[in-house]
């Protein structure tokens, strides 16, 4: 089957995943988390992108993100891939890609699907037994949406700022929605089409993605086999 053709529309929020290469390690010391950090703020200041949140894992990196035009999203990822692979493969003594092709993407329904894909990403470190809470895992947004720890590359979302009527007050109710659970059917409609480049929200969101761009965002439907 004909993979999608890539959608990073402006003004729609979206969760990227990006693995090493056979599940490779990409990150070893912190220095290599650092640079990676250091390269994302440059692409993202560079091509217009605000970053929501972010986890760098072992082995891949999660990512929610909104464009300021059409296409942005993965000029930054390929500025952030082709810089970070230079310092990688140089730091290491290396050659080759580090990367799993193509990074996977879904556009994002900015309602409550919204907190639950970020959550999600904040909620990796804990899910892979790393930590028992995400105020433990350094190399995330979690620190700096729900207790104020300065990153000056993260762009707080509108749904985010609706939390309360200050930071002080959103972060408390953001710490909040981390004593819920993730619901397990949204986590894996939102891993399904991430992996396929699809739309995690409402059927409502995806159609008005589907008529704006002229692109499927809905899983295809199955008939009955003849």
């Amino acid at each position: 089957m004909a993979r999608l053709p890539r959608l990073c529309p402006a003004g729609v929020p979206l969760h990227i995943i990006h693995r090493g290469n056979n599940r490779q390690v990409c990150f070893v010391y912190s220095e290599d988390y650092q640079n990676y950090l250091g390269f994302l703020s440059e692409g993202a200041l560079k091509y217009g992108v605000s970053i929501h949140a972010w986890v760098l894992m072992t082995n891949h990196v999660h990512i929610l993100a909104t464009s300021h035009q059409d296409g942005s999203i993965s000029r930054m990822m390929q500025y952030l891939g082709r810089y970070y692979v230079r310092y990688y493969n140089a730091m290491y003594g290396r050659t080759g890609t580090l990367w799993e092709g193509r990074f996977k993407s879904c556009v994002v329904d900015s309602d409550t699907y919204f907190l639950t894909c970020q959550r999600y990403i904040e909620l990796n470190p804990v899910r892979a037994g790393m930590v028992n809470e995400p105020s433990e895992y350094r190399w995330c947004s979690y620190q700096s949406n729900a207790h104020g720890v300065k990153c000056d590359f993260l762009t707080p979302h509108e749904v985010y700022l609706e939390l309360g009527k200050d930071m002080e007050d959103r972060r408390a109710v953001y710490r909040g929605l981390f004593a819920e659970g993730l619901d397990s059917n949204m986590v894996d409609e939102l891993r399904k089409a991430t992996q396929k480049n699809l739309g995690f929200g409402r059927d409502r969101f995806k159609e008005e993605i589907e008529l704006l761009y002229g692109r499927r965002v809905k899983p295809e439907k199955t008939g009955p086999k003849k």
